[in-house]
């Protein structure tokens, strides 16, 4: 698995950005965010909040694979947890086919849960090392009420054959099994209640190279036979660019572009997107990158102002870069740039 480089291409329509996805989304964000508050030192003046995400659209469509990459720190996993309601939004809403779950009571959203799972990124530490596999994965089973004692037993069987682990492993201990089989459990786990939605975050990223294929493997292969749709978070291009239809870039709690993901590694349009390709390996010495490498690192949350987010790091920054403040424009390629949007800038 490789990035393409950049060719060149013409910039984008300035027109307000348009849905990608040809049916109902099954899951969108309009104007998300989360802002953590800071806790209060004594005498001193009340620190601003984190604004970790701060005004994110995306929309998935069923049965599609949504990549969202991005530097550490800039709000992805958050995103994923906001799109789940394991931590609540400040603002903006969530749809889960057409409904807003961030009005949803107690015993509505506790419901709603059994459609929208998470497959956590390290396969160890999101089980309990107590617990055997086979009531780690019954859990879910036996917290929404779901069948019999007998019903489960089957349906646990039938989870594990799901993720092709032996039977044996029922009653066996997370610490007796290697990384990538723990993550198969926590695969069957998330499972075991027949979600249509799962959000991967960095959910191979502690795994070796080549475990980290068996388990997209298995998961291309479910999302196939069971109907999934995916949010597949990682900082891994090369793995995003295998398994997502589409891609999501984010920098500083924002999206700043998203393509299919086949026009995003040939024809990269953000100066943020083209500096991470440009970072990554060529498979031979003969495949030169073009475009820049990131300078510098992610500025910090607290000193975002007006302006684009990425100008601080920018190699085409200009003036109104630092006044002006992009939105995604475009139709199924879209970005978020002001030079990109006026055409004085190209892949």
């Amino acid at each position: 698995m490789s990035a393409v480089d950049p060719g060149k291409g013409a910039p984008v329509n300035d027109t307000p950005a348009t849905s990608a996805a040809p049916v109902a989304p099954l899951i969108e964000a309009r104007g998300l965010r989360k802002h953590f508050e800071r806790p209060r030192r004594f005498l001193a003046k009340a620190a601003a909040p984190l604004r970790a995400v701060d005004g994110v659209d995306l929309q998935i469509a069923p049965g599609e694979t949504l990549g969202l990459v991005g530097e550490s720190g800039c709000g992805k996993s958050t995103t994923g947890r906001l799109l789940l309601r394991l931590i609540e939004p400040s603002g903006g809403t969530i749809l889960h086919h057409g409904e807003d779950i961030t009005q949803l009571g107690v015993a509505a959203m506790r419901s709603k849960r059994r459609a929208m799972q998470i497959v956590f990124q390290d396969p160890y530490g999101s089980l309990n090392p107590r617990m055997r596999v086979g009531d780690i994965i019954t859990e879910p089973l036996v917290i929404h009420d779901v069948g019999d004692a007998r019903s489960r037993a089957a349906r646990v069987r039938q989870l594990l054959d799901l993720v092709s682990l032996p039977a044996s492993a029922l009653q066996r201990y997370p610490h007796e099994f290697s990384g990538g089989q723990r993550q198969r459990i926590g695969i069957a786990r998330a499972l075991a209640l027949e979600p249509e939605f799962i959000v991967a975050d960095e959910a191979v990223s502690a795994l070796d190279v080549s475990v980290q294929a068996q388990v997209i493997n298995l998961m291309r292969e479910l999302q196939r036979d069971l109907k999934l749709t995916y949010l597949f978070i990682s900082h891994n291009l090369a793995v995003v660019r295998n398994i997502s239809d589409r891609v999501a870039v984010m920098y500083l709690g924002r999206i700043v572009e998203v393509a299919p993901a086949d026009a995003l590694f040939a024809r990269p349009l953000h100066p943020y997107t083209q500096s991470l390709l440009a970072a990554l390996p060529s498979d031979h010495p003969s495949q030169r990158k073009t475009g820049l490498a990131l300078r510098g690192d992610m500025p910090n949350p607290d000193t975002i102002g007006t302006g684009c987010r990425f100008a601080s790091r920018c190699p085409h920054v200009q003036p109104r870069c630092q006044t002006d403040d992009p939105v995604l424009r475009g139709d199924t390629h879209q970005v978020a740039c002001l030079r990109v949007a006026d055409g004085t800038l190209t892949a």
